[in-house]
């Protein structure tokens, strides 16, 4: 059995509301075992025998067929994304800034957002299947990932996580 987690890609933002609990009982419906939900933003650890691809495609069978919206789900083994949070590249904890990370499963894509120029006080750096950002607080929306990410393009391969709530998962 492998450890896994699923980010779920625009849940409980921008109408896509689910709660955790039915969320977990449809990742156990679909055969996947001690599961469990890491805050409402859609994270979810598990356990499963099968590969990353096989995960990731029938979490998103299960979702599309429980709650009947188009759903895009990231899913990386534990080992994976304690690393990913180990590299971070910038001063984890700035005053007036967020630190995210952006996980991104198509390598164009993460071509075309690594190459995108940083806005003012933004920091952007390339990791493995990552994009690393910081941006100040009252700037997310407006800054160049921010625009740039809730185009449509991006929606089914990539999600972004804050790196307090990539914390609270590995601690699960």
């Amino acid at each position: 059995m492998t450890r896994y987690v699923a980010f779920l890609r625009g849940v409980n933002v921008g109408g896509v509301n689910l709660k955790m609990a039915d969320v977990a009982k449809a990742f156990t419906d679909a055969g996947f075992s001690n599961v469990k939900t890491v805050l409402a933003s859609g994270n979810v650890l598990f356990d499963a025998k099968a590969k990353v691809d096989t995960v990731r495609r029938n979490a998103e069978k299960a979702l599309r067929e429980k709650f009947g919206y188009d759903a895009w789900v990231l899913a990386y083994d534990i080992d994976t994304v304690a690393a990913i949070d180990d590299a971070f590249p910038f001063e984890r904890e700035v005053e007036g800034h967020h630190s995210y990370v952006t996980f991104v499963t198509d390598p164009e894509v993460l071509d075309e957002l690594a190459a995108l120029p940083a806005g003012p006080e933004e920091r952007i750096a390339r990791g493995v299947g990552v994009l690393y950002w910081q941006v100040p607080r009252a700037g997310t929306l407006d800054s160049t990932i921010g625009k740039t990410m809730g185009k449509k393009r991006y929606k089914s391969s990539t999600t972004t996580r804050n790196l307090r709530t990539l914390e609270k998962v590995l601690r699960r």
